[in-house]
């Protein structure tokens, strides 16, 4: 090796010992639920902006999903769930910091039906006519908006008779999907999902009788990014990210 190209590498290596701690790259791991997607993509950039040398990659999916790929060891810093039963699972499973545990939003449980073409629905009851043959649903065993809409739809009576049209989704926004493309009737989505596709899907009214919709966010115990990830969490209670977490229909916690 030529004496110049030996002198500009042990150059560059004592320039990145030289380096501060807080100038080097840190990578955070987001995982949260499907619902937070359009919102956490922006408030990750503005982070990002905040953070200089720090960035954000979302993991987005059903938040028991989330929390099965946490339990089985995917690497990641901070978790963010669409309701208090599965954080309280993570809590019970020993994997999230409980200290960070923190609410930052809210959401409102809505009906929908494809904007063209719908069965003009008006009332939950409605949905035992025979305009309506498919109702897209979250699994309640991993989606939060499965189990708030079973709980509406008991509620009103109505889970068991429409038992046999319920078609199955592993996210919120395959509930979504299914109703935007006419595959079925209707749906039960987050208001804030609904929102995303307003010229494709109609809201007929909103859900009643179930468990408020609130997100809790922690960092998770196996984080190895730590202080970044409590620095996320507090990120989310600021003026900048509520105002895009409002402008994308979320409520205050």
């Amino acid at each position: 090796m030529r004496p110049s190209c030996l002198a500009s590498r042990l150059a560059c290596v004592v320039l990145a010992l030289a380096l501060p701690v807080g100038a080097m790259a840190q990578q955070l791991t987001v995982s949260a639920a499907a619902s937070l997607t359009d919102a956490f993509k922006e408030i990750g950039t503005r982070f990002e902006a905040s953070k200089p040398g720090a960035t954000v990659r979302f993991n987005f999916a059903a938040s028991g999903v989330l929390l099965q790929q946490i339990s089985q060891g995917a690497p990641v810093d901070v978790f963010a769930s669409a309701d208090q039963e599965t954080m309280d699972r993570a809590v019970n499973q020993k994997l999230i910091d409980t200290a960070t545990r923190k609410d930052f939003a809210t959401n409102s449980l809505v009906l929908i039906e494809p904007a063209q073409g719908g069965a003009g629905i008006k009332t939950l009851q409605d949905l035992t006519g025979p305009g309506v043959k498919k109702i897209a649903v979250g699994k309640t065993a991993t989606v939060p908006v499965g189990r708030y809409t079973r709980e509406a739809l008991e509620a009103a009576k109505l889970w068991g008779p429409l038992e046999p049209r319920f078609v199955q989704a592993d996210s919120v926004r395959q509930v979504l999907d299914y109703v935007s493309r006419g595959e079925a009737e209707a749906g039960f989505v987050y208001r804030t999902d609904a929102a995303v596709m307003g010229d494709k899907v109609r809201v007929v009214l909103t859900a009643t009788g179930h468990t408020p919709v609130s997100y809790p966010i922690a960092v998770t115990a196996e984080s190895k990014e730590k202080a970044l990830a409590k620095d996320f969490i507090a990120f989310l209670s600021t003026e900048q990210a509520q105002a895009v977490l409002m402008r994308f229909g979320f409520g205050k916690p």
